[in-house]
């Protein structure tokens, strides 16, 4: 199988949301989880409220059945997976929703979030160890 096989797979698989999709779904008590890198989010800012958390942490971080697990996570609560421009993210909301996660990612990913003016914080938070 070739990688562009494994993102149509994953893909087929999720309900990918644009920019405003994923705002309403914040505004509705969803979980963005940004997987982007430190250096990401330090030169390109973030989504305010999202949670960073690097994409080796991803799935102990949001197993609804790991003693590793985000307090805030439940496993009635939606999460938008979120990168750089909506690749890796799909790949890792398919690998969620495998452990049960009611995940989706953000089509187009942060680029596509800032490019259609939605709020971004500047400067990195530390990521979720």
């Amino acid at each position: 199988m070739t990688i562009d096989e494994m993102l149509a797979e994953a893909r087929s698989r999720l309900d990918r949301v644009d920019p405003a999709g994923a705002r309403a779904l914040q505004d509705q008590g969803a979980l963005i989880v940004d997987i982007r890198p430190f250096s990401n989010r330090a030169a390109e800012g973030e989504i305010p409220g999202s949670v960073p958390i690097e994409r080796i942490h991803l799935e102990w971080r949001l197993d609804p059945a790991s003693a590793h697990r985000l307090p805030e996570v439940r496993a009635d609560r939606p999460v938008v997976v979120v990168c750089n421009e909506g690749y890796a993210s799909s790949l890792a909301a398919a690998d969620l929703q495998r452990l049960g996660v009611r995940a989706t990612d953000l089509d187009g990913g942060f680029r596509a979030w800032r490019a259609a003016g939605l709020p971004v914080r500047e400067g990195p938070t530390p990521a979720v160890p």
